[in-house]
């Protein structure tokens, strides 16, 4: 099936958390056998803030969050790269329904200054323009979507079938980690210079944990 909605289908839901940001000072303060009862609440935002000013990550490792996510490999290969997050994904291995793929609404042009990166629509690449290309990219999804089909109704092993799909393919994946992590994570990817599609998820996972850590995860991605 092809999902033509520019992120439409990507999705990144939070399945639980735990601890907020009373935890966190209670982390920190424990080492004088004391906790955030015994401050004042500006007062423990303010140590929240030096904490995170000053590069004094381990009492945020005390908070968690779980996440599902559905993006495309592509996105995922690139938000999966970071560390000391935990990721357990759909496998082709296992699962033999028919396929997703993400058709971008828009489609973007190569940036010129740089290897990497895009600047801006593509004058020729966009559905609505009577040129035929992206139709054409329609159409190589479904080829596909029938040489999988194809081979696993053959008898094809799907852990060999899947190498015929390509990387616009949705999957699906578990993301846990700490507060920390997270926050490291959205606090790249959320640049207004990084690709779009992760940028996309990124964004609601910032949101979400803003709402579960508002002191925390805002000073924790805060550009200084």
């Amino acid at each position: 099936m092809l999902w033509q909605n520019n992120g439409g289908k990507m999705k990144a839901i939070l399945l639980n958390h735990m601890g907020d940001d009373d935890t966190v000072v209670d982390a920190a303060r424990v080492s004088f056998k004391k906790g955030h009862k015994e401050f004042t609440e500006a007062q423990n935002h303010k140590l929240i803030k030096y904490l995170a000013d000053h590069g004094h990550y381990s009492p945020f490792g005390h908070c968690f969050a779980s996440f599902h996510v559905k993006a495309p490999i592509f996105v995922a290969r690139q938000l999966l790269k970071h560390e000391y997050l935990r990721c357990n994904e759909v496998s082709r291995r296992y699962v033999d329904d028919t396929p997703e793929f993400y058709v971008p609404e828009v489609w973007r042009e190569r940036a010129k200054d740089k290897k990497q990166g895009s600047s801006g629509e593509h004058k020729l690449f966009n559905r609505g323009k009577g040129t035929g290309y992206v139709d054409t990219y329609i159409d190589a999804c479904g080829q596909m979507i029938d040489q999988y089909d194809w081979m696993i109704k053959l008898g094809v092993a799907p852990e060999q079938a899947r190498m015929v799909l390509p990387q616009s393919m949705y999957t699906e994946w578990y993301w846990s980690g700490s507060l920390d992590a997270f926050a490291n994570m959205c606090k790249l990817r959320c640049k207004p210079d990084t690709q779009e599609e992760t940028r996309l998820i990124a964004n609601q996972i910032s949101e979400q944990m803003l709402e579960k850590f508002p002191v925390s995860w805002s000073e924790l991605t805060k550009w200084k």
